[in-house]
């Protein structure tokens, strides 16, 4: 697991946005999550996902937007919020709100689309802000490539924390979403690849004229390529534990 946790260089403005787009998808989360089971949670994953064969055909065009406000599970929640948080709130600052509401459903939309085209006569139901949040992902690539980002690597029994420039993660994310579509069987389930690119790509592009009217190469080299905020300090709480020297 290679897992980002934080950037430093959050946003000093409250991201009013960012914390109610996450608050509405817990929401719903739980509004269904809990209480439906079986038949009843089929049905409504009928209603609200986003089912590629049947918007192929003209049907529910309104899944675009309410497929991206649903989840399958705790841990598909929990990662899709996690992203929008780190890298969600200095866009929100940059873009402005109403521009970064449009923005995120534009990316949302974009993925959904995207994935349907990839196989337009799939009936696997379709959920989840992964493409959206990837849009954020692609914007946050253009526009603070040098941030950086700490990242946890768990591998069995090891546990490290460390910092990396944001491009080296961003950019590995996406090179994985695009090896893995290639394996990818979208009547099987599982990850939606083409959404995460569709999405990314999307989120990078309509933050092309963002980055045109800052300057373009100027602007990174006039923020070192970084948030227009000052690094954040952390520290890591010291261990109550005792040390005690091994005696010889």
């Amino acid at each position: 697991m290679f897992l980002p946790i934080r950037d430093h260089n959050p946003s000093e403005k409250t991201p009013v946005v960012t914390i109610s787009l996450i608050a509405i998808n817990v929401l719903v989360f739980l509004g269904y999550h809990f209480r439906l089971s079986g038949q009843e949670l089929a049905w409504f994953y009928a209603q609200w996902a986003l089912v590629p064969d049947l918007v192929s055909q003209g049907y529910s065009p309104h899944t675009f937007l309410t497929s991206m406000f649903l989840h399958g599970g705790i841990l598909h929640l929990g990662g899709n919020m996690l992203f929008l948080w780190i890298f969600g709130d200095n866009l929100e600052s940059d873009l402005g709100r109403v521009r970064y509401v449009l923005f995120y459903l534009a990316c949302g939309a974009s993925a959904a689309f995207v994935h349907v085209l990839s196989d337009p006569s799939s009936v696997v139901p379709t959920v989840g802000a992964s493409g959206a949040v990837a849009g954020i992902m692609g914007g946050y690539l253009l526009l603070y490539p040098k941030a950086r980002v700490d990242v946890v690597l768990f591998l069995i029994l090891y546990l490290r924390i460390f910092s990396i420039p944001a491009w080296i993660w961003l950019g590995f994310w996406f090179l994985l979403q695009v090896i893995l579509s290639g394996n990818a069987d979208p009547n099987a389930g599982g990850v939606a690849y083409w959404a995460h690119i569709g999405g990314f790509a999307t989120g990078f592009l309509l933050t092309v004229p963002a980055w045109l009217r800052r300057g373009a190469a100027s602007f990174w080299k006039r923020t070192e390529g970084h948030p227009d905020y000052p690094d954040a300090r952390y520290r890591l709480t010291r261990s109550r534990i005792p040390a005690v020297r091994r005696q010889r």
